[in-house]
């Protein structure tokens, strides 16, 4: 048993705790691990070829590449191959760079449900037909349309996965959605508008990235990196405060020129428009006519992961990372109990439970313990005198309230998730190249690698395996890299683990295999010192044993992404982002034509999802 495990399972504060940890590890699986061969296929080998690769015995179907029709009757037009789609045709087709997912069941095998996922960002090249040379107003509304939720309806038939069209449940979420604002901060000063003065209501979400899923059965959808799409002036950025360049919301540095057509997107005119962004947003996927919500007591960040579970008292407990350098990992605790049920009564009845509890940042002490540090107003230095009104400036300025309490800033948190049967908790840290940069924080004992360009997984337990404890234990499963680099600081669970690098998604399915994605830019597949990893994959552990293989492997340019598997384990649905991005040579084009072209040029590249089977039809992953 490695070192850290021991002393993982040694300090976290319970002997049950480290009895069914051993034993889980050590000896017999329990009642619910995964049945034949867990991790019984045959790893694939890390590969810079150009396309989808998967063990033998599988076999993979494409399902909603961009611009395929969501399926709401009437409204259905075809994907114009030359990126001809009006504003209108994508607001009801699917849209970019697919991201995290979840498969909700409508029938008791499992075998029809709906499929719902994020749309991340866009790449406006490829999105118009004259990229970008200049922008106008339809422009600006098509990439608002190509972001934000797809809803789709897909059944299981002798020809495997299907989209169904049209479906009644069928719907697109994106930048220009009505939506409701909830929680502490909704109707407070910073949260109005001149169009909304109530400061409740707001169009759109965009950026989103990974998820979460609801006890009773709604989908959380995470705002990432909205910063990029506000600016203004170049002159104004003078005028920018502390708070706005911590999110980075400062005119003049906006990745797209929205601000030019559309003036809420104008830091200059709408300096509030931004609070709107960054939170958690609550859609019922059951229902294409409900209003999306956002969660304010959930805090405001570059929001990665929303991941639900339940405490022993009955309180609902979400985990979120936000995906920056030396930003913090979150806790929410609903201060009511969840009720139990996934029906329509159930999501009534939990309507208001992520509106009102307390939101908590990380620290992690060395010695592998840490602690959970409450971010309320009036405490621990969250007053006027340190900058904050009210609660809900601590919840807008959540990074700052951060600062003050003294979580530990980490290397890009990004998804959590929670084992079904242990409950401990695993984060993906991507990297951070400017760890113990001049100026900038240096290792730690959960960051313990300056220069970090291949990130890791890390885990804890907490204190009684109650989610709701302030108190865990921490270790690190997985430091990513190439072993055999001089100085790569590489460590895996055990001496039967593939190598990894740039963690990314992650997906626990019922059996306890763990799903581990990376997310490599394009930029430097393929070169030095990542030559060794190939391009973007997808692998699979089993974190009883430390094993972990190499299961997928995808197109150049690709990140891989978004991950569930059907409630009997029989499919796994994974996604293709932005497959074909190119690499800063100076060459702006695509280096894939994925999935609908023989090679780079002969095609607009698409994000797309997969439905990954046995052909024997076993559980995957064994």
């Amino acid at each position: 048993m490695p070192l850290d495990r021991r002393r993982f399972l040694i300090q976290s504060g319970s002997a049950a705790a480290v009895v069914a940890l051993f034993d889980q590890g050590c000896a017999a699986p329990s009642p619910s691990a995964p049945h034949g061969d867990v991790l019984g296929f045959t790893g694939v080998p890390a590969s810079l070829h150009d396309g989808v690769v998967v063990p033998p015995g599988y076999e993979w179907q494409l399902l909603y590449p961009w611009g395929t029709p969501t399926g709401i009757a009437g409204q259905m037009p075809a994907f114009a191959p030359d990126a001809g789609n009006s504003a209108n045709d994508q607001a009801v087709q699917a849209g970019m760079h697919h991201d995290g997912m979840h498969f909700f069941a409508l029938d008791a095998n499992g075998d029809r449900g709906l499929l719902v996922m994020n749309h991340e960002y866009t790449d406006e090249q490829l999105l118009h037909t004259d990229g970008v040379k200049a922008w106008t107003a339809e422009k600006v509304r098509k990439s608002l349309h190509a972001m934000g939720v797809s809803v789709i309806e897909i059944r299981l038939g002798t020809q495997g996965w299907q989209q169904v069209q049209p479906s009644p449940f069928a719907r697109r979420v994106h930048g220009n959605t009505p939506m409701r604002i909830t929680g502490p901060a909704a109707g407070t000063p910073l949260m109005r508008t001149a169009a909304n003065p109530a400061g409740d209501a707001v169009f759109g979400t965009f950026a989103n990235c990974a998820m979460g899923v609801t006890p009773w059965g709604t989908y959380l959808t995470c705002e990432e990196n909205f910063h990029g799409y506000f600016g203004g002036p170049k002159e104004a950025a003078q005028d920018a405060t502390v708070a706005q360049r911590r999110y980075g919301t400062v005119a003049g540095s906006q990745w797209v020129e929205y601000w030019r057509h559309d003036e809420r997107f104008d830091l200059s005119r709408h300096p509030n428009e931004p609070h709107r962004f960054g939170w958690v947003v609550e859609i019922d996927p059951f229902d294409p006519t409900a209003t999306p919500i956002k969660r304010t007591a959930l805090g405001r960040k570059r929001q990665e992961s929303a991941t639900c579970t339940v405490a022993r008292d009955g309180r609902l407990v979400v985990y979120m990372g936000d995906d920056s350098r030396f930003e913090y990992i979150y806790k929410f605790i609903s201060r009511e109990k969840v009720r139990p049920g996934t029906d329509a009564a159930a999501r009534a009845a939990n309507r208001h439970l992520l509106d009102d509890g307390t939101l908590y940042v990380a620290r992690y002490d060395t010695g592998g313990r840490g602690r959970w540090l409450e971010l309320v107003h009036g405490r621990d230095g969250l007053n006027a005198a340190g900058g904050f009104a009210d609660q809900a400036e601590v919840l807008i300025h959540a990074r700052l309230a951060g600062d003050i309490v003294g979580g530990t800033k980490m290397d890009r948190p990004e998804w959590i998730a929670v084992h079904p049967q242990s409950g401990e908790v695993y984060v993906t840290l991507t990297n951070n190249s400017q760890r113990g940069d001049a100026g900038k924080p240096g290792p730690d004992a959960a960051n313990p690698r300056a220069n970090n360009l291949f990130g890791g997984i890390l885990r804890w337990r907490e204190d009684g395996s109650d989610a709701a404890s302030t108190s865990f234990a921490w270790d690190h499963f997985a430091l990513a890299g190439d072993p055999a680099q001089s100085g790569s600081g590489a460590r895996y669970p055990s001496n039967e683990a593939d190598m990894f690098g740039a963690p990314d998604g992650l997906h626990f399915d019922k059996g306890g295999l763990l799903w581990i994605q990376t997310d490599l830019s394009g930029q430097v597949l393929g070169k030095p010192p990542y030559t060794s990893l190939g391009n973007n994959q997808m692998l699979c552990a089993d974190p009883a044993s430390g094993r972990i293989k190499r299961f997928l492997t995808g197109p150049n340019g690709c990140e891989i992404t978004g991950c569930v598997v059907t409630p009997d384990r029989r499919t796994l649905f994974v996604n293709i982002q932005h497959p074909g991005e190119a690499r800063d040579d100076g060459d702006t084009k695509p280096n894939s034509a994925w999935p609908d072209g023989p090679a780079p040029g002969s095609a607009r590249p698409r994000s797309a999802t997969l439905a990954i089977r046995r052909r024997d039809g076993g559980i995957v992953g064994t």
